[in-house]
């Protein structure tokens, strides 16, 4: 780990809520501290039953064009275009520093992510898949019934989230949150600047 830094975290979430109160998402998360060998992602997936009995819920007739570029952006671009009625999407980015004198007890849950491996899952709100190329992760979802799609990548230094909305009832969310901890040394002078110069040396490892 560069300079004070003894902890770094990063944990994505991405749900989607149909109409009917089905739930599919995942949570992959990855912490990374002196004692580290190898860094590995690791990924729980969400699957919540929606409300009593399943109903049907009308496909999805909206149409959206373009976009084509939003694959070539660099740093945190975030996107949410919607082309139906009474949709919720939520994207959001945290970055969080705090300072102490020791790394905090981290326990991994989930699912190991290997590099280049996939996982996947699917229910009645649509299909989840969960990748790694080895520089980063990326999470999509499809739901069922033409209700629209989103996607969460984090990857060689750059964070996308972006949702597109094509029916109508749907609640989508993408977090990502990034926690530094830093050593609890006395303050220095371009001390903040210095700690900012340590981060740029995780990208190393592709982020």
């Amino acid at each position: 780990m560069p300079g004070r830094i003894i902890s770094f975290g990063i944990v994505m979430t991405s749900t989607w809520q149909n109409a009917n109160g089905e739930v599919i998402g995942a949570t992959s998360s990855m912490h990374i501290q002196q004692s580290t060998i190898k860094p590995q992602f690791y990924v729980s997936m969400i699957d919540e039953k929606g409300y009593g009995s399943a109903r049907s819920q009308s496909a999805g007739t909206g149409t959206i064009t373009g976009g084509s570029g939003l694959n070539s952006t660099e740093g945190v671009t975030q996107v949410v275009r919607a082309a139906g009625d009474n949709n919720t999407a939520y994207n959001n980015v945290d970055i969080n520093v705090t300072k102490a004198n020791q790394a905090p007890a981290t326990q991994q849950q989930g699912q190991a992510l290997a590099a280049g491996s996939t996982l996947v899952g699917a229910n009645g709100a649509g299909s989840l898949s969960v990748s790694s190329s080895g520089t980063g992760v990326q999470m999509n979802i499809v739901a069922n019934n033409n209700q629209g799609s989103t996607a969460q990548r984090l990857a060689q230094g750059g964070l996308m989230q972006n949702t597109t909305l094509l029916g109508g009832g749907n609640r989508v969310s993408n977090l990502t949150s990034l926690n530094v901890v830093l050593r609890d040394n006395a303050a220095t002078t371009g001390s903040v600047n210095g700690n900012l110069d340590q981060l740029k040396g995780l990208r190393t490892l592709g982020f």
